[in-house]
């Protein structure tokens, strides 16, 4: 490990009067980026099987513990798996090899690389760097839905407080969101760098370059993905990019990434409650007291705290639970052998269970977001005095509207797990996502552009049955007049054949001529019926409606 680990903290929060800022003695970082799958064409579907582009590069799948050999299969796999309720571990995990010898895959497609084994990080220009180990880096795919997970976990021992503030706060930021008069990047890593195995740069940040963010917006009107981040998704490319690919991606929300955190702490009791609300609420280190206005974070235990394990008795006192919707951070005591327990503990939850429930609620809310966009992306393409437009927006709202329905029979739940602690920060999660709002949101969306879609087939439909009523009307009047005087007025029976064959000819000719005819003013002889069955009306205005009938269009 870096010697940067075991220095303490250079940051601004180092400050605590005499006394030493608190040791983490383990972190565990774990981002997780929702990114929506665009095709190479506008309005094209993505690939049904979008993972299969991936092609022969740094990706692997990653074999299932569930149904792979039995060495591979531990304790930590079987405790996951039972905290959840049935159609969920359905859902997460398929189904395994059945009496009739089949088995059903998951839905979820994990793939992984494992040429990044460390990162070195660079907080700020005047800061030591620091470098963690690279547990795992996957991409997760899904069934049905065009979006894939980016899963970044990340692990370092011995770092002060104020330091794995600044690493939480700093790190998964997708792009710099400003720069100071010098040209350093806000908020975010001034450097960032992957290593390999034996320590060499796989890619850098470019955070400085200023000029590149800005004309890359000013020309795509999009963000410009990060050098490092760009890096470790290939052959995934920026969809506003010049980079060939043959799977794009494009930022759902925000730009800083959805994290998770684990912090094994020598005195849990000791952090103060800024510095609870500084890693409840992901905010860089400082030296003041509380980050925000005290009547800002008036209610903060009550909103982000799950404090059941916030005492001095149990398997893991001092445990506790902080979760924002962007964030959930466990914090504890690192001198407790079950919270430090990596099989059975606190950290083996935190790993399974704990980040199964997270990537739910997450994927629920990027799936959400894809749906209302596919909506606005529909009507943005649609022209109304193009017959084709109009036909590829019908299909396009068909399709979203098919895709939702399985989505809500496939994966949307509001519990997961009947296991009290789960399924309160699953609820404490969902809650501050606002999923349940965003769900109604885009269903009734959904349910207008198809009852639009029905009332317009009906609208086209009733047109149809009217000219077809109009035409059979004023056919009628022939038909009946033929029919009254018999079939032999022309008698053509004793003619020669190709006399009657040139007579039918004309008929039949002049038939079909009366028919287009009729349909072609069937919209002005519908009106002109409309008028006629008016009893009060005088011939007058019947006359001057049948005379409509041939004028110019108004």
């Amino acid at each position: 490990m870096d010697a940067a680990l075991q220095s303490a903290s250079t940051g601004p929060a180092a400050s605590r009067g005499a006394a030493l800022p608190p040791q983490v003695q383990h972190l565990r970082q774990v981002l997780l980026w929702p990114l929506r799958l665009v095709a190479r064409q506008r309005g094209d579907e993505v690939q049904r099987r979008p993972w299969e582009l991936l092609g022969a590069g740094p990706w692997h799948r990653v074999l299932d513990e569930y149904t792979g050999t039995a060495n591979r299969f531990h304790e930590r796999h079987y405790n996951e798996f039972v905290t959840f309720l049935p159609f969920v571990q359905q859902f997460l995990y398929g189904e395994g090899r059945n009496r009739a010898g089949g088995a059903h895959d998951s839905s979820m497609h994990v793939f992984r690389r494992d040429d990044v084994r460390a990162v070195r990080l660079l907080p700020r220009v005047d800061s030591a760097a620091l470098t963690l180990q690279v547990v795992h880096v996957d991409l997760t795919f899904f069934d049905d839905v065009d979006i894939v997970l980016l899963n970044v976990e990340l692990a370092a021992d011995d770092l002060a407080l104020p330091r794995a503030q600044e690493v939480l706060y700093r790190f998964g930021r997708g792009y710099p969101s400003a720069w100071d008069a010098s040209g350093q990047p806000l908020h975010a890593m001034a450097g960032v760098e992957w290593l390999d195995a034996d320590g060499r740069v796989l890619a850098s940040s470019d955070a400085q370059a200023r000029e590149v963010y800005m004309a890359h917006v000013s020309e795509h009107r999009a963000p410009r993905i990060a050098a490092h981040w760009e890096f470790l998704l290939r052959p995934l490319a920026p969809d506003h990019s010049e980079l060939d690919g043959a799977l794009r991606y494009r930022q759902i929300e925000y730009y800083r990434m959805p994290l998770m955190a684990y912090l094994a702490v020598d005195e849990p009791a000791a952090l103060t409650r800024g510095d609870f609300v500084r890693l409840g609420l992901v905010t860089d280190a400082g030296d003041d007291e509380l980050p925000y206005a005290a009547q800002h974070l008036a209610d903060f235990e009550q909103r982000h705290c799950y404090d059941r394990f916030w005492s001095d008795s149990g398997a893991a006192p001092r445990t506790r639970y902080l979760c924002c919707g962007h964030a959930l951070v466990v914090v504890g005591d690192a001198r407790t052998e079950f919270f430090r327990c990596g099989e059975r503990g606190v950290l083996a939850q935190f790993r399974h269970q704990h980040f199964m429930l997270f990537l739910i609620a997450h994927f629920q809310k990027a799936a959400l977001l894809i749906f209302s966009d596919r909506l606005v992306d529909a009507l943005k393409r649609l022209d109304v005095a193009d017959a084709e437009s109009v036909k590829q927006f019908k299909r396009a709202i068909r399709n979203a509207y098919a895709a939702f329905l399985r989505f809500t029979h496939r994966y949307w739940f509001h519990e997961i797990s009947e296991q009290a602690q789960v399924r309160a920060l699953f609820r404490l999660c969902t809650t501050h996502l606002g999923t349940d709002a965003l769900y109604a949101e885009v269903k009734e969306r959904m349910h207008d552009m198809n009852s639009y879609l029905e009332a317009d087939s009906l609208r086209r439909q009733a047109n149809t049955v009217v000219r077809l009523t109009v035409v059979t009307i004023f056919g009628l009047i022939g038909t009946v007049t033929t029919g009254f005087l018999g079939m032999n007025l022309l008698g053509m029976a004793e003619s020669p054949m190709l006399e009657r064959v040139l007579v039918f000819g004309v008929v039949f000719a002049a038939t079909v001529g009366l028919t287009l005819y009729t349909i072609g003013k069937s919209k002005r002889l519908s009106d002109f019926l409309d008028v006629m069955s008016e009893e009060g009306l005088p011939w007058r205005a019947r006359l001057a409606a049948l005379a409509r009938v041939w004028g110019r269009p108004r």
